[in-house]
């Protein structure tokens, strides 16, 4: 099964948080931040004006983002967990 995101959405992928701190801490599974930086595994076509013209996306597949911490809806299908968002969730692209 695959997701395929409608009109301005986009399916990410999390990557995994950093389980240490700069000081060599490792941290316990709760004390974890939420990933900001996710991989960019699906995109809609586009957000449609009012004229019918479809606005094209600015990421695509395979970018490196960083997303709102809080943002887009969780999902989990055959075994993975994604995230789909907004485009305009997407605060940057990781180059």
């Amino acid at each position: 099964m695959t997701i395929k995101p409608l009109s301005n959405r986009v399916v990410l992928k999390n990557l995994e948080a950093e389980e240490t701190t700069k000081g060599g801490i490792i941290l316990a599974g709760a004390a974890k931040e939420k990933p900001q930086v996710a991989e960019v595994i699906a995109v809609g076509e586009g957000e449609k004006t009012q004229e019918g013209k479809i606005i094209p996306m600015t990421v695509k597949v395979g970018n490196k983002v960083i997303i709102s911490k809080y943002s887009g809806t969780e999902v989990k299908l055959d075994g993975e967990e994604y995230v789909i968002v907004k485009e305009n969730d997407i605060l940057a692209i990781v180059e």
